[in-house]
């Protein structure tokens, strides 16, 4: 018998945890997970990562908050928050000095980070949506598709992402190896650029911001903005409001991860997301107005908690 894939998931959130769960059924794959969450890590260990939702099983994984404690890996999935990437990916470093990282977070700019810690890089987009239910468990709320594609100035192998690729969909998350996942990396920053911010100022979940003819109209008119900054770009993404159709029916009652960190008091993502966008307008040229204006928003909803806990001190 041929020696196990070692793959290593960075960041075990509802997302990583998706991604090592449905890995660790692929026969072929040895799942480490890294994490500094200790509960989640001890209860995965124990018990072994369970998925619940749209699925129902228990996935073999080795969970980890020492770094130092992981072998070397051919594969890596880095599925932290983004403003931790920087920390998880220096601390995970030694696992991946001849592997390949694949980034499937949320917005722009991660795989620039992952880059400057692993030597071939790997550019995800995804669909799946889920949420923590406790330690150890993660609810599956929609399984989409992920495409994954070389990250241009520092690209994996063509191989490699075609192992990742075949071992997910094994695993059972469908997955999509490409040429260049651009297009359908932009098309994901479309849609949750446009829909993860108005769920977190609103508190309503995917499917009811696409009941609502309102706010219907202005995530299209987000889409509408960002497919004008890929145009600028030379990139050609799917239709964003064919996946809020889509997304509507998959996970009509799922909350983005923004609208989680809002309902957590946590900073958001906000910054790669719409504020990715509107950031990419302005470097080509061209105008975003809308993702302007959400992510000033976002922003006030996240400082007003500060100014609330300091009313609440003063009195």
């Amino acid at each position: 018998m041929s020696d196990p894939v070692r793959v290593c998931v960075v960041g075990v959130g509802a997302i990583g945890s998706l991604y090592a769960a449905h890995l660790g059924r692929a026969e072929e794959v040895e799942v480490w997970a890294y994490d500094i969450v200790e509960a989640h890590v001890a209860a995965i260990n124990d018990g072994g990562l369970r998925v619940t939702g749209r699925a129902d099983f228990v996935s073999p994984v080795r969970a980890t908050s020492d770094a130092a404690a992981i072998p070397p890996c051919a594969l890596g999935i880095v599925a932290t928050k983004a403003e931790h990437t920087a920390t998880a990916m220096a601390a995970v470093a030694h696992v991946f000095t001849d592997g390949a990282v694949a980034s499937v977070q949320n917005g722009l700019g991660n795989e620039e980070v992952v880059a400057e810690f692993a030597p071939r890089v790997i550019r995800g987009s995804i669909l799946p949506a889920g949420a923590l239910a406790g330690p150890g468990v993660v609810r599956l709320d929609s399984l989409g598709p992920t495409w994954l594609g070389p990250f241009e100035p520092q690209p994996a192998r063509a191989e490699e992402i075609e192992l990742l690729a075949r071992l997910l969909t094994e695993g059972g998350l469908p997955a999509e190896a490409m040429a260049d996942a651009r297009g359908a990396q932009w098309g994901k920053v479309a849609f949750n650029a446009a829909t993860s911010p108005i769920a977190a100022l609103t508190g309503l979940s995917i499917g009811q911001l696409g009941e609502r003819p309102d706010l219907r109209a202005l995530v299209e008119a987000l889409a509408a903005e960002t497919t004008r900054v890929c145009e600028a770009i030379g990139v050609d993404p799917p239709d964003p409001v064919t996946t809020l159709e889509r997304e509507i029916v998959n996970a009509y009652a799922h909350k983005p991860s923004m609208l989680q960190d809002v309902l957590a008091r946590r900073r958001t993502e906000v910054d790669v997301l719409t504020g990715g966008v509107a950031s990419a307008a302005r470097d080509a040229g061209v105008r975003a107005p809308l993702h302007e204006a959400l992510t000033a928003l976002v922003h006030g909803l996240e400082a007003s908690w500060a100014a609330t806990s300091e009313s609440g001190m003063r009195h």
